[in-house]
């Protein structure tokens, strides 16, 4: 198949063919995310933002209809091959079954994804803008992943726990079941408001349904079209998503031939090693029965790599696993992130992903802190706000209350206790704080627990706006012992204040950890010989004496800061020990001379893992997560709580009306007990809410708006501000009015007299449609009529533009305040037409408005 005319236009970004006719043609954008089921679409995404390609490859999808038929699934097969052949080895090729999609591919369409039926005829558009003469239902369902599917226009297909969108053109109507979640009504509506801008040029009034008694004129307009419903709705359907228990289900599979045989052979089961994975072999790599990996060694030949694909359906139908079981095929050198998670740790061999070390040498660097300020990425990367020079508070557990610790004991804590660590900075003049939760090792259940209840206390003292950090002892994050300048001390044994109590005849040993002073910190270790190490500086404090222990492979900057800790450990008369050169007494103290570490230590080696974004949400008692794959900051919503894994932290983001915000510090921990990889439990969580993110936190966005939700608009504050009662309900109400519904049949469909009434309505305003929208809020018909004259005309540009909502002219919506232009103005002010602005996706068409001031 010859492919070559569509490739020139290939650039970073979406691209989208569609089966017709025995041949794939492309999909126009405004098309993007409406799929007909009898079709089978070939999706190319090509990372084009800098983060997004920090070891990132390509992703070709083959996507087939419920309906497709064995034409078109070869026809898409073909080109998919054709396609991957030119664009080489570093793409990741997916199959996709309509409705049980891969998180990357839905994370492509966040407005949400369209099922419509049937297939497109040659004649016909994608989608037909301004097209008002239609009547349909649409199912939605999904909470960060959206999707609508066409089902039979009847009371029959609704449900108690999904969203339903009755479309009748200049009207559309979502009603919402009453076991749907407000995160899922805001979802929804977003979909809903997709398909008002895109399939009508933004034309059509939209009403929401939470409350049927509260909404008589949609639910009026609704039994028009629907019928009366007789008897109650169908329970909602329990939920199919997959939980983060089933995913921690891995198992590794080696396929070779054999004669003429094919032999899969178990390998391994978690924690999987890179090392299992020979480059000249191809291995299956099956996570919980939902999801097929098929990893190609660089070295396989090129016939293995054509029958990936089917190896991979065989294995499947092997297993007796559903045919919609998603398929990954993926070369060695250019996996995706998803995969090489699985494995306890990942190294990268291709050169072009050793760029991504300079992470290792930044970290030993004396820090800038302007350039930690105006550069979030590189906070984010050091995991440091700042170089610790802000102010620190110090509260104790005791008696399960906080108890202040006086500075000169700061950085002195105790395995027996939890803390409180209140850190305030400055950054680009405005005031924010971080709150490190430490937790000792020794620490009991209830002290850990008053330790949360304390830090839920400080958090309301503060409005909210402390930045939360679970800590656990030897697991310290770099800022937290930045701020204790190098003088962090872990005594093991529980103390009155603060480990400088201990008798005379005391012996014990400290390990001073870290090679630079900011990294520094000294825990207390078991006083025996076998706890020393050649790399490392050991203070052993005995009777009448302090002997500071200096390893063979120890440096200068060690050294100096050793010098300055033992001042905070022991008072008594210090004496520096050379390894090799220890006097008697110093074994003796000991317990006696025992072997001990004491090879060079290859430096260690920092994670290169790429950021992964989800959403959390709990599902018959088990944790369930959504990856949003090629994340940005529109992807935050504010019903969310939201899960970023950089694989050194773990940070939960709350959304300010997430309702479930006590439960995600056991969100976090639960993801790192499933993790495949068998993550730390140690792993700091940090807590993100809305509005308060950090700098560490941010960085791993490719942009931040600090101010994107200053003038949001609650999912609420939309409802209320649907139009209820505006001109167009009116009109089709009164239309309606005219029929007796007690008259019309019981068995969940409307009477043909009553939905030729509609039509007629919607076919009479449909020019004056056309030409502008109605007024929106709670305005009546006359108030709108007053000043349509005027408005469709087209209003001043200066009438509009960077104009408060209370001073724009009457009958104008202030969210769509741009369609008030007059066409020519439009043109000049945006560049394109009215139909061309409003075919684009909704993120698209706010960005502009507020780069011109119609926002």
């Amino acid at each position: 198949m010859d492919i070559s005319k569509g490739l020139p236009a290939i650039q970073g970004g979406l691209h989208i063919w569609i089966t017709e006719n025995q041949k794939m043609v492309p999909v126009p954008e405004g098309a993007y995310g409406n799929f007909f089921e009898e079709h089978c679409y070939v999706i190319l995404h090509v990372p084009q933002s800098p983060k997004a390609t920090q070891g990132a490859s390509s992703d070709l999808h083959y996507w087939v209809g419920k309906q497709a038929g064995a034409e078109a699934q070869g026809t898409a097969a073909a080109f998919q091959q054709c396609l991957q052949e030119e664009l080489g080895a570093q793409t990741v090729l997916h199959c996709e079954a309509q409705a049980h999609e891969s998180d990357c591919f839905c994370s492509y369409f966040r407005s949400g994804i369209i099922y419509r039926k049937g297939g497109l005829a040659s004649d016909l558009k994608h989608v037909e803008t301004n097209f008002f003469n239609i009547q349909r239902l649409l199912h939605i369902k999904g909470r960060k992943h959206v999707s609508a599917t066409e089902v039979e226009l009847s009371w029959n297909s609704f449900n108690k726990g999904d969203i339903f969108l009755l479309d009748l053109g200049k009207m559309m109507i979502q009603w919402n079941g009453p076991k749907t979640s407000i995160s899922e009504k805001a979802r929804g509506l977003a979909l809903t408001y997709s398909l008002r801008d895109r399939e009508r040029g933004g034309r059509a009034q939209i009403g929401v349904v939470d409350d049927e008694a509260k909404a008589p004129d949609l639910m009026q307009i609704m039994e028009a079209v629907l019928g009366r419903r007789v008897g109650s709705l169908r329970a909602a359907t329990p939920s199919k998503d997959i939980n983060q228990l089933q995913k921690a289900s891995v198992r590794l599979y080696h396929v070779y031939e054999k004669g003429k045989d094919l032999v899969v052979v178990e390998l391994a089961t978690p924690p999987l090693t890179q090392d299992l994975l020979q480059e000249e072999d191809v291995y299956i790599l099956d996570q919980g029965g939902f999801k097929i990996y098929v990893w190609q060694g660089r070295m396989s030949s090129l016939q293995e790599r054509k029958a990936a694909f089917s190896r991979a359906v065989g294995f499947i139908q092997a297993k007796g696993y559903p045919t919609y079981t998603n398929v990954e095929v993926l070369n060695d050198g250019a996996e995706s992130a998803a995969f090489k998670q699985l494995f306890r740790t990942w190294s990268e061999k291709r050169s072009r992903n050793q760029k991504l070390g300079g992470k290792d040498k930044l970290i030993h660097v004396k820090l800038d802190v302007g350039k930690l300020h105006t550069q979030p990425e590189l906070a984010a990367q050091l995991r440091m706000v700042d170089d610790g020079s802000g102010k620190v508070e110090v509260w104790c557990m005791e008696d399960l209350h906080r108890q202040p610790v006086d500075s000169k004991h700061h950085g002195q804590l105790c395995a027996g206790n939890c803390y409180l660590v209140l850190y305030t900075y400055q950054r680009l003049g405005r005031v924010q704080y971080i709150l490190y939760l430490w937790q000792g090792h020794q620490a009991t259940a209830d002290e850990i627990k008053a330790l949360n209840s304390n830090a839920e206390e400080l958090d309301v003292t503060y409005g909210g706006a402390l930045v939360q950090e679970h800590v656990t002892m030897g697991s310290e994050p770099p800022h937290f012992l930045a701020i204790f300048q190098g003088q962090l001390v872990i005594f093991q044994e529980r103390a009155g204040h603060h480990g400088k109590g201990q008798s005379a005849s005391t012996t014990r040993l400290f390990h001073v950890q870290g090679t630079d002073g900011q990294n520094t910190k000294t825990m207390e270790v078991p006083a025996r010989a076998s706890s020393l190490n050649s790399n490392d500086i050991f203070l052993l404090v005995t009777a009448g004496i302090c002997y500071l222990w200096f390893g063979k492979g120890c440096n200068g900057d060690q050294r100096e800061m050793a010098r300055v800790v033992v001042t905070v450990i022991s008072k008594k008369n210090e004496e520096t020990v050379l390894e090799g050169q220890e006097p008697p007494h110093f074994w003796e103290a000991l317990g006696g001379r025992a072997p001990y570490p004491s090879k060079k230590r290859l430096p260690e080696e920092v994670p290169r893992f790429q950021p992964r974004l989800f959403e959390c949400s709990r599902q018959m008692g088990c944790l369930v997560l959504a990856e949003v794959v090629f994340f940005s900051q529109e992807d935050l919503d504010e019903y969310d709580i939201m899960l970023l894994d950089t694989w050194q932290e773990i940070f939960l983001w709350l959304g300010e009306a997430a309702s479930e915000w006590k439960e995600a510090v056991a969100w976090g921990q639960e993801y790192l007990k499933t993790h495949p990889a068998g993550r730390s439990p140690a792993t700091p969580i940090v807590l993100v809410k809305q509005g308060h993110e950090p700098p560490t936190f941010t960085g791993w966005f490719f942009t931040w708006d600090p101010y994107k939700w200053t003038s949001h608009l609650s999912h609420k504050e939309v409802v209320e501000g649907s139009p209820a009662a505006t001109s167009t309900i009116s009109e089709i109400t009164a239309e309606v009015n005219n029929f007796r519904l007690s008259r019309w049949p019981g068995n969940g469909r409307a009477g043909a007299v009553a939905l030729q009434a509609l039509k007629g309505s919607q076919d009479s305003s449909e020019n004056e449609l056309m030409r502008g929208p109605k007024s929106g809020g709670t305005r009546t018909s006359s108030s709108v009529s007053s000043t349509s004259a005027t408005i469709n005309r087209g209003l001043r540009r200066e009438q509009l533009m960077h104009q408060a909502a209370e001073d724009l002219p009457e009958g104008v919506d202030p969210a769509r305040r741009e369609f008030y232009l007059s066409d020519s103005d439009f043109q000049d002010i945006f560049g394109k037409s009215k139909e061309e602005f409003y075919s684009m996706a909704t993120w698209r068409q706010q960005q502009e408005k507020k780069q011109l001031g119609f926002f």
